[in-house]
């Protein structure tokens, strides 16, 4: 059809002079008008013989939006010249069309919208709710016409089932029908109303450009109209947000959440929703493969076909965890009965058996929670030696003392794969305990808080396992049924007991196991309460993952009450993250920078993993502090040995500062002899300034443009990222800045075979004036490759080339190894000897600590004679025998553990994995590195710096707990730079995770 006679007709019949494109439609003409003032229309002409209710459904609901909830993003009909809302005109064929004009709204469709975080799916369900709900008394003849996609009249699948080929699928479709038929009883007894029936994911609009806050923009397409119950219109919509998320439930409770804030839910329809869902799924597949069969060159009707089969061929959670979830989201009992349950307990509590024979609220609380202890020192395995003796603090020091753990709790004791709900360790996890512990000795008897019934009794021998388990039901005065677990118990009570026996209140029915029959645990009943067994069964799940808890928090509740204990006692409370961000803000400057949109609180660290508030795990591949890995335990045990001792500084003889420095000159070309211990980098960097100044008697100073060497006043002032930052002081007159040797960027490219040399001449310049402005040369300092600089790796040759020019000049020449040295390079222990340079002064920093103070310089003889000519030197920390002995521990591991090979394979692999997201993705403009000092530069298709794209690839990863940085004078370069301990699992993590953030920025 011609834009030019529709854009006429536009003109014609409402006086708007527009520019036409053609929209995407799956029987009607459907344009969208640029008008000349710059709004923007959407033009509708209808198929040929298109009844007009059809039209006028949708015209009389618009508008009966508009007039009782006006602030909902939805379109607006505009009347044409002579009043109508809608027309009959003519197509350039002569066929006879009903025309209408809507508004246009602005963003882009849901389906193409990333990423697809809870709050936007949160705000998906609170636009449904709210047109739900303004079309509550709204009614039309066109509402209660018979079609194929009124999801109350979806029986007719059951019989087109056939055209699905695939038997597996063809079953799966007869079983949806079947749940459907079953409850369809049930939905008929909802009241109906006017629905959109229609909320996919190209029927919704979201505006919000790439890492800026999104909102929905727009909720359109109302031709599917009909009346039905108000849990079929959600039923639709939840459909589409679960298709290809990451989260499917996560997304399907976000949606409800909302509606039910708007629109109030009730428990009867929230149990339909799951099996609606899929029937409408159903309906979907069923109908796009009768309608392939008829229109085989026609995309349109597969659209959402292979992402429904997607969804639908995953096994699915079971329905009753599914109706669970979203019951306790809106606030509803768990299953029905749960709110007589819980009362029932609270009125009893005090008058419980008590389970231990004894009075529990004298026996203390002992905290296993990621914030208070450290079982277990590794938090992905956990051997069976140190599971027996988790909470050993606690027991006193024969093991005897009874104390409580908490419910609700967030723990890393939970160690075996089944705990991990992903393929890497930092994976979502159960981490969130779900019963009270009461730790004992070993064969104290268990009572029955009051008359049950055993359901299950077992042994489950496996690591880490329940051991011996018993399950029991309970009924309540007005016969509720509740459940209660006992786990790590001594297996022999399966010898005794058997499903159906009776057990009397009070009565002793088993006892607890040690640590051989328990399951490997150090002697204690796992205490669980259940509301319902369905779909958990005999296999409860005794921890939950944080993300999960309302869902577990209301089927497993604290069973404090059946203790005949307070909840205040035994429910965990951790600390706040909201409260910890505003007494940050409250306590320190406003210029201490807090990484990502969304803050991280993390607690615990083992090797390249972090763990947070709630047990979630991080991967560290960004922080190159901890370089041998977080909580190493040789530095643990040195350091915790040598506190025993004593701590004291260089005044002093001790054979621990000796033996640092020797470790350290092994390292070292022969040249340097003469080591100086400090506290940072940052000193150690202020040091070799003053070295520097004392061996030559010059000021003058070169350095790369936009370098960082600490945050004293004295190396700010060669640190161009920090004084020509905003609000900097400024460079200093006995300071010349030359340009970072970035041959991807800068005036010397990769296709110019003399950059290195002409980049070093650069240099030349610097020296002339100082000498103009009356400095001579005191010596060039820059990060071997600079690294705030956007992880820069020079040109080969480059540094031993300005060195040259720099010792001609009278200067020397400092190699600050912060960042590149100990092995991070994989081929080369520092990066000086990548480029064939012969520093005369190295500084180390964090890493050598590997998280405590420490820097180190390293020079000549000859300098460190002139510098001896001064006033002393000290340091009081720098060369105290604690840091001496961690230092040299921290270089030890480095060499022990081959973490300097480690660098090379994982950074090769990293490297070959980013290039070929290079070769796929436009927006990557660079790959650059070595061994596990890589940077990825982000551009924009001008090839300008990206830095919104960094931000948003940065705290996407983030999103998906990674952790990585960004630099570079316009914050577009990502930077990664791990632990060492970085494994291949974790490589692979890293670039399947950024291929799908980078698949978000190009989804168009």
């Amino acid at each position: 059809m011609s834009t030019a006679h529709w854009a006429k007709a536009l003109l014609d019949t409402w006086g708007i002079k527009a520019a036409l494109t053609r929209l995407d439609g799956e029987y009607d003409l459907n344009f969208l008008a640029q008008a000349e003032d710059g709004q923007i229309y959407v033009l509708k002409a209808m198929r040929p013989g298109c009844d007009y209710d059809l039209v006028d459904v949708q015209i009389g609901a618009l508008a009966q939006i508009a007039r009782s909830a006006p602030d909902l993003p939805l379109p607006r009909v505009i009347p044409a010249q002579n009043g109508a809302s809608c027309l009959s005109l003519a197509d350039d064929a002569g066929n006879e069309r009903l025309v209408w004009l809507q508004t246009g709204l602005p963003g882009r469709c849901y389906a193409k919208s990333h990423p697809k975080t809870t709050a936007l799916v949160t705000e998906v369900g609170a636009v449904l709710a709210g047109v739900t709900r303004a079309l509550k008394d709204f009614d039309h003849p066109a509402l209660h016409r018979d079609f194929k996609w009124d999801l109350m009249a979806a029986d007719w699948v059951a019989a087109e089932s056939g055209c699905i080929s695939d038997p597996a699928r063809r079953q799966l479709v007869d079983d949806i029908c079947t749940d459907f038929a079953r409850l369809k009883p049930r939905l008929e007894t909802l009241p109906r109303q006017a629905i959109h029936n229609d909320a996919n994911d190209y029927n919704i609009l979201v505006a919000g450009e790439l890492g800026a806050p999104q909102h929905i923009s727009g909720l359109i397409d109302f031709g599917d109209m009909c009346a039905a119950p108000r849990i079929c219109d959600l039923a639709i919509a939840a459909a589409y947000m679960v298709l290809d998320h990451p989260k499917p439930q996560q997304a399907l409770t976000s949606l409800v959440e909302g509606y039910h804030a708007v629109n109030p839910l009730t428990a009867a329809e929230l149990d339909l929703l799951w099996p609606l869902l899929r029937m409408r799924l159903a309906v979907s597949v069923v109908n796009s493969t009768l309608m392939a069969a008829d229109n085989p060159d026609d995309p349109y009707v597969t659209i959402s076909q292979a992402p429904a089969w997607r969804f639908l061929d995953k096994p699915a959670e079971h329905p009753a965890l599914i109706a669970g979830r979203l019951r306790a989201t809106c606030g509803l009992p768990v299953v029905d009965g749960a709110d007589r349950v819980l009362a029932y307990l609270e009125k009893h509590s005090g008058s419980f058996a008590p389970i231990m024979n004894r009075d529990l609220s004298d026996v203390p609380m002992g905290s296993l929670s990621v914030e208070n202890s450290t079982w277990p020192q590794n938090p992905f395995d956990m051997p069976l030696e140190e599971a027996a003796q988790v909470g050993a603090e606690f027991a006193g020091k024969d093991g005897s003392e009874w104390w409580l753990g908490y419910y609700n709790e967030p723990r890393l004791i939970y160690t075996a794969p089944a705990f991990r709900k992903g393929a890497y360790k930092a994976s979502d996890r159960r981490t969130v305990h779900l019963a009270v512990d009461v730790f004992a000795p070993a064969g104290q008897a268990l009572h029955a808080p009051l008359d049950g019934e055993v359901l299950i009794v077992e042994d489950r021998a496996n690591h880490l396992d329940y051991g011996g388990v018993i399950i029991l039901k309970h009924l309540t005065d007005d016969g509720d049924p509740f459940y209660t677990l006992y786990g790590h118990l001594d297996p022999e009570c399966v010898t005794r007991l058997t499903p159906g026996d009776k057990i009397a209140r009070g009565q002793a029915f088993c006892q607890l196991g040690n640590a051989y029959q328990n399951g490997g645990w150090a002697p204690h009943v796992h205490f669980q309460i259940a509301l319902s067994t369905d779909g958990i069964e005999a296999d409860w799940p005794g921890v939950a993952d944080p993300d999960d808890l309302v869902l577990w928090n209301a089927l497993c509740p604290n069973p404090a009450p059946l203790l005949n204990l307070p909840a205040e006692k035994t429910g965990y409370q951790p600390t706040d993250k909201t409260t910890v961000l505003a007494a940050r803000k409250a306590h320190f400057g406003g210029n201490l920078s807090l990484t990502y949109q969304d803050p991280v609180m993390l607690l615990r660290g083992w090797k390249h993993h972090l763990f947070d508030e709630w047990g979630r795990p991080y991967l560290d591949a960004y922080n190159n502090v901890p370089h041998v890995g977080h909580a190493h335990p040789r530095i643990q045990a040195v350091a915790a040995d040598q506190l025993k001792r004593m701590n004291s500084n260089t005044r002093y003889l001790h054979p621990a500062q000796t033996a640092f420095a020797e470790k350290i000159l092994s390292k070292m070309p022969e040249h340097l002899e003469v080591c100086f211990f400090v506290n940072s980098g940052t000193e150690a960097n202020e040091l070799a300034l003053r070295l520097a100044r004392a061996h030559t008697g010059a000021k003058g100073m070169v350095t790369p443009d936009h370098g960082y060497h600490g945050n004293t006043t004295g190396v700010i002032d060669v640190s161009a990222y920090k004084f020509n930052a905003k609000g900097g002081v400024g460079p200093s007159d006995w300071v010349e800045l030359v340009e970072v040797a970035d041959d991807y960027r800068g005036s010397f490219g990769r296709d110019d075979p003399e950059r290195a040399q002409n980049y070093a001449n650069l240099v030349d310049d610097a020296i002339a004036k100082l000498r103009q402005a009356g400095h001579a040369i005191a010596g060039f300092i820059a990060e071997t490759f600079p690294s705030v600089g956007g992880q820069i790796i020079p040109p080969k040759g480059y540094l031993a080339a300005v060195y040259e020019k720099i010792r001609k000049a009278g200067g020397v020449c400092i190699a600050d190894e912060v960042q590149t040295g100990l092995g991070r390079l994989g081929d080369y222990y520092f990066g000086f000897e990548h480029q064939e340079a012969s520093p005369d002064i190295v500084v180390m920093g964090k890493p050598i600590g590997n998280g405590h103070p420490l820097g180190v310089l390293v020079t000549t003889r000859d300098i460190a004679e002139s510098f001896a000519q001064g006033p002393e030197f000290f340091s009081t920390f720098g060369g105290s025998n604690l840091s001496c002995r961690i230092g040299t521990e921290v270089l030890n591991i480095v060499d022990d553990e081959g973490l300097q090979e480690n660098a090379r394979l994982r950074g090769s692999e990293l490297l070959s994995g980013l290039k070929d997201l290079h070769g796929r993705y436009p927006s990557i403009g660079d790959v650059r590195g070595m061994g596990l000092f890589i940077g990825v530069e982000l551009i924009n298709p001008d090839g300008s710096e990206a830095t919104a794209i960094c931000s948003y690839l940065k705290n996407r990863m983030r999103d998906h707990r990674i952790l990585i940085g960004s630099e570079g004078p316009k914050d577009n370069i990502l930077k990664i730079r791990p632990p060492l301990t970085i494994d291949a699992e974790d490589i692979q993590m890293i670039l399947e995770t950024m291929d799908s953030i980078l698949a978000e920025v190009h989804c168009d």
